[in-house]
């Protein structure tokens, strides 16, 4: 299964955005899926239900972090945002879910999707 499959498919068994696309990369870092989740446990919901920055987006951020260990990531990290933008229309759960408008512009399956998708192209 590829990582976009297996984000999906642990966003679908109860983990929060971020923490299924950090259990989607979880064998590579070298960490078990109860450390992904509770890397991405606060993240929910655009951080901590409180409907600001994606939290797919936020766990695409950690794994690149962790990824990257002693290299330089804000290139990438710069990268991956507007990456991610491009793709879903926005960064802010609330805009991305149209809380405000009524018009979802991406779903919770599409921003995780998207954040492995390009993970995976920048790892």
């Amino acid at each position: 299964m590829d990582k976009r499959d297996l984000a999906v498919q642990y966003k679908h068994s109860g983990y929060n955005c971020a923490q299924a696309v950090i259990a989607a990369y979880a064998d590579e870092l070298g960490i078990d899926l109860e450390t992904a989740r509770a890397l991405g446990a606060g993240f929910g919901a655009g951080m901590g239900t409180m409907g600001a920055t994606c939290g797919a987006l936020c766990g695409a951020q950690i794994v690149l972090g962790l990824s990257k260990k002693g290299t330089p990531v804000m290139s990438s990290a710069r990268r991956l945002y507007s990456a991610f933008l491009e793709r879903c229309g926005a960064t802010v759960c609330m805009d991305l879910k149209g809380i405000a408008t009524g018009r979802m512009i991406c779903s919770c399956d599409d921003c995780v999707a998207n954040a492995t998708d390009i993970l995976g192209e920048l790892l």
